[in-house]
This record gives structure tokens, sequence and C-alpha cells, in this order.
């Protein structure tokens, strides 16, 4: 058995006041730095944080790869994990999800969980623009090039429905390596794709989607399955 945290920084309204209190948002970024260092040295085993955008009391977790690096600074062993990287284009461009994730791992020395997922609420979809009957589709797309960009030296490029790019050798790349691992070679001689992935899924055929990117170029190596 493993034991971790979960973030999502809520900041409810104060009921006797229109606003909240400055020092609010501070206090709670500060406290999450502050209890993730002192669950690393209990050896808690990992700990993931949301993206959310516009949702003030729920969440105030907008910029979670700011406070994963923070964390990669202040802890050991922890595993840091995005719970998760918003990945429709609108929201993140692909491109710039690779070159965060890859750094990330390297200044942790290799502890990320990569966890992708597409939002739900409407404040979020309108605020950037993203069709509802679209975002599956989008996140489908620009994930799995996501871990291309991880495992292409360089990537071959893309022209795709919702975002396209050209062959661009995107770095850096991550620490984690199965090759690193296991001292074996990868088959074709690609370079084997690295962080452990997550799909925040709500749909039955997550795990077939799974399996069919495992069997090509990038992998998925876990998938949390959420009713």
């Amino acid at each position: 058995m493993k034991f971790g945290l979960f973030y999502e920084l809520q900041l409810p309204k104060p009921a006797d006041a229109e606003q909240w209190n400055p020092d609010e948002e501070r206090r709670i970024y500060h406290e999450m730095l502050d209890q993730v260092a002192l669950a690393d040295s209990l050896g808690f085993d990992y700990v993931f944080e949301v993206e959310h955008h516009f949702l003030e009391e729920y969440s105030r977790s907008s910029a979670p790869e700011l406070m994963m690096a923070a964390l990669s600074q202040r802890t050991k062993n922890i595993r840091l994990g995005h719970g998760i990287v918003l990945t429709p284009p609108a929201y993140n461009p692909p491109a710039r999800v690779a070159e965060r994730i890859s750094a990330l791992d390297i200044i942790s020395n290799g502890r990320v969980e990569f966890g992708s997922g597409e939002s739900a609420s409407e404040m979020e979809l309108g605020g950037f623009g993203v069709q509802r009957q679209l975002k599956k589709a989008m996140w489908e797309e620009a994930t799995r090039e996501i871990t291309n960009m991880m495992v292409q030296t360089p990537y071959e490029g893309f022209e795709g429905q919702y975002f396209s790019m050209p062959s661009r050798n995107v770095i850096p790349k991550p620490l984690q390596s199965p090759v690193r691992r296991s001292g074996s070679r990868h088959p074709g001689g690609r370079r084997p794709w690295s962080p452990p992935a997550w799909a925040w899924a709500r749909w039955a055929s997550a795990s077939r989607r799974r399996r069919s990117w495992a069997s090509g170029r990038s992998s998925t190596t876990a998938w949390c399955a959420r009713s």
C-alpha cells in the first residue's frame, strides 16, 4: 500500500466579507509547500496537484507546474504528480507541456508522474474557447503527441485536426528511462518514453486507448479510472 496527498488549493469565500483576505492565497500556497515537505520526511509516496482555472472557491491551483518545481527543491523522495495537466491545446500548447514535464523530471531527479485530462466545467471550457463536444478528441490528440515529443529525436511533426506542428527536436528530454533502470535496449532504437502517465478517465474505452498507445510509438504506463 502507498500513501499520498492530493491538492486542489480550495479557498472558500468568507461568509462575512465580499472578498477574500489578500493574504489567503499566499497562506494556502505556503501551507502546501510545508505540508508536502513534511510528508516527504515521513515517507509518503506521492503528491498530486490539479490544474483548474477561474474556479474561485473550488481551486486556486492554476499553475501546478510552478508548485511542482518548488517542491522538487524542498523534497528528496516523494513522487511529484500532475493530477492533471489540461492538454486540449487551447489550455496548454503540446510542445510546452512536453518541455515542462521533461524539465521538471530533470530538476526533481526523475520523480515526475504525468497526469492528463480535458476539464469539465463550463467556466473553464468557455474561458479558453474549448468546445465541450470536442474536448475529449482534443485531449487524446494532444496527449498522444506530447508523449511522442518526449520519445522522438527529433519529433517528426504532426498535422492534426486540433493542432499542427513542424518537425522540431523538443528539448529537454525526461530523465526517467526504462533503459536506464533495466539496461535493455528499446525496440527499433527509439528512446523509451519515461515519466509514468496517468489519465483522468470517465470512459469505458480508457483501457483500450491505453493499450493502443502502448503498441505505437509512445506508451502510457498507468491509467486512473474515475466514475
